[in-house]
């Protein structure tokens, strides 16, 4: 998939670099994304719910009164679940939702990702980006001209670069990731991925060496 470089104005350098086919240009296999966003989902959960038990409250052991002839029913002590500020019954305990999925599925997962947004026509490769000082204001002109404005972004950069992340990190929609870091949840979420030239060429020549 060939594709023309942009510069920070939205129009066309006169370079194109040529995305990969075997990232972009397969068949999407739904199945594996849904596995890799929810396993990123159940990441994102801290599993620290906890409830006492009647073992856990507290409140005296001794039996309320003598088993038989109350008239009542039998009670134990007064931590019993049904009585206010007794021990919860089945109540959650802390436990991790972590779910492990084998590396080639979390790659299939990627691939077909960015090969959806592929079709979509949802991929954009722009100049690489480099400021001496945060530029927010900057940074939004160029998600103007981009036609990005108003849109989920996910800007693939090669490297961290200071200024440009503390340049969108105040942006509501825009997000940013390193090459190296790009996950599924993150592709499928924005409406737009744009790929710093420097990411693209990476990426390329990454594909170029493992085949």
């Amino acid at each position: 998939m060939q594709l023309e470089v942009l510069n920070t104005t939205g129009k066309t350098t006169g370079r194109s670099i040529e995305m990969p086919d075997e990232i972009f240009g397969v068949e999407p296999n739904d199945h594996v994304i849904y596995l890799a966003v929810k396993q990123h989902l159940a990441s994102q959960r801290q599993g620290t719910h906890k409830v006492k038990t009647r073992a856990e409250v507290q409140g005296a052991s001794r039996k309320l009164h003598k088993q038989k002839g109350t008239g009542g029913s039998r009670k134990g002590n007064i931590r019993n679940p049904l009585y206010k500020g007794g021990g919860t019954i089945f109540g959650p305990k802390p436990h991790a939702y972590t779910i492990k999925l084998n590396r080639k599925v979390k790659d299939l997962a990627k691939i077909s990702a960015l090969s959806h947004k592929a079709k979509d026509g949802a991929i954009v490769v722009l100049e690489d980006l480099s400021y001496e000082t945060p530029k927010t204001k900057q940074f939004v002109e160029v998600l103007k001209n981009i036609n990005a404005a108003g849109k989920k972004v996910l800007f693939v950069l090669p490297d961290y670069n200071d200024n440009v992340y503390l340049s969108l990190r105040n942006l509501p929609r825009i997000g940013s990731t390193l090459l190296a870091d790009i996950n599924t949840y993150d592709v499928i979420n924005a409406d737009l991925v744009v790929f710093t030239e420097n990411a693209a060429k990476i990426l390329n020549e990454k594909e170029e060496a493992a085949a």
